[in-house]
């Protein structure tokens, strides 16, 4: 058997092993996603489907353009050299 299938193989069983742990793992954690509640429980209001798009999708592009910005603002090595001489 050469080396290249044999990589594959131990690729794929390696996947499989990940998968099937991360999936007992869910398994085991379901009670945690039960609807039942719990005493002293108060949910607030859900959110509408504008404060969702804005807290979740919005608000982290907003935060890396930002952050991105100032980094490329604070970037010393785009800054022209001097010519010597």
């Amino acid at each position: 058997m050469s080396n290249k299938v044999k990589n594959v193989k131990n690729t794929a069983l390696r996947a499989g092993t990940v998968t099937a742990g991360t999936a007992l793992l869910l398994l085991m954690s379901s009670p945690a996603f039960a609807l039942t509640r719990d005493d002293g429980d108060d949910p607030g209001p859900g959110l509408s489907v504008i404060e969702t798009l804005g807290l979740y999708v919005v608000t982290p592009i907003v935060l890396f353009l930002v952050i991105a910005g100032l980094v490329m603002m604070t970037d010393k090595s785009r800054k022209q050299a001097k010519p010597k001489g």
